[in-house]
């Protein structure tokens, strides 16, 4: 028996226009789930080349226009711009007569919840704040990546309905985040995420030049590994010559660093440090052990018992 004809979402009426102020990689990706749900992005705005090329690829056939345009053509406007320049965004078009009364203004920043978008509230637009915790590329693989994403979502009781629904339409998961902690949530944000890209890149730089042919292949299953284990066991998942109160190793450790890459000692040093106090606190660093340790990581990575000009 055939299975039933499911209709193409792009068959159904369109509930909303859709704009996007800003073709960085975040906007294109979103108004392009909010096409496979039904939803019809109509204009985008975007400057460099880079835009311009998502723009095509993501949003084919939708026009590039100033942002003012973008207002006037779509129901639901993205503003997915950096969070600095977010503020005098929102006040530029609100003092331009851009926005238009229960228009929805949605914006993307981790860092802001619905207060920066207050001008546009007073012309009489409906502010949302929906962070995707992913991290984009700018090509279609964000859309799919969309699918089980977290987003941060704050809005105005009234809208929380609305915030929901649009965040599941994209394939994503609201997580409702107070207007007060969004510059908390969103520091947590990156310290794991852009960080992990820093300590990532170091590691496989410094695999090569100890020789390795295919960094990347050795950190995978390692990486990986560590991910799951630390997602599900916390600090219970710590391993390594830190967690062990090896301070040999440690001090080894640095001295090489020092030699071959010395802008990646401090950054070794404060990770140690974090990594010994969590340890500690949770039972697993003995305390006898602990303190040769913290006295190499206190040293700036020397052994213990060691002065500048020699040994004592």
């Amino acid at each position: 028996m055939n299975a039933p004809h499911q209709p193409d979402p792009r068959d159904r009426p369109a509930r909303l226009t859709v704009g996007v102020v800003g073709a960085g990689r975040v906007g294109p990706a979103l108004a392009a789930a909010l096409q496979l749900a039904g939803h019809r992005p109509v204009a985008a705005s975007g400057v460099s080349d880079a835009s311009v090329r998502r723009a095509a690829v993501l949003l084919p056939d939708v026009p590039l226009v100033p942002p003012a345009q973008v207002l006037e053509r779509a129901d639901l406007v993205l503003l997915t711009v950096p969070d600095d320049a977010l503020p005098s965004l929102v006040e530029g078009l609100a003092e331009t007569g851009a926005v238009r009364p229960g228009q929805l203004i949605v914006h993307t920043s981790g860092r802001y919840g619905t207060k920066v978008l207050e001008p546009a509230l007073r012309a009489g637009a409906l502010p949302l704040a929906l962070h995707p915790a992913m991290t984009f590329t700018g090509t279609p693989v964000d859309v799919q990546r969309l699918a089980g994403c977290s987003f941060g979502v704050t809005a105005p009781e009234e809208l929380r309905l609305a915030a929901e629904a649009l965040v599941i339409e994209m394939g994503g998961e609201p997580e409702w985040i107070a207007e007060e902690s969004r510059p908390l949530y969103h520091a947590a944000l990156a310290l794991g995420a852009n960080h992990l890209v820093t300590l990532v890149a170091e590691s496989m730089d410094l695999l090569r030049d100890a020789g390795v042919e295919a960094p990347d292949r050795m950190l995978g299953p390692l990486l990986g590994a560590a991910l799951d284990n630390a997602l599900r066991s916390g600090d219970a998942a710590l391993t390594g010559p830190v967690a062990r109160g090896d301070a040999g190793t440690v001090a080894a450790h640095v001295a090489e660093l020092r030699k071959h890459a010395p802008q990646t000692v401090a950054g070794y040093l404060a990770m140690a440090r974090a990594t010994a106090d969590r340890a500690l606190a949770h039972g697993l660093l003995k305390p006898e052990l602990a303190e040769d340790l913290l006295g190499v990581l206190a040293n700036g990575g020397g052994v213990a018992g060691e002065a500048e000009g020699g040994t004592r």
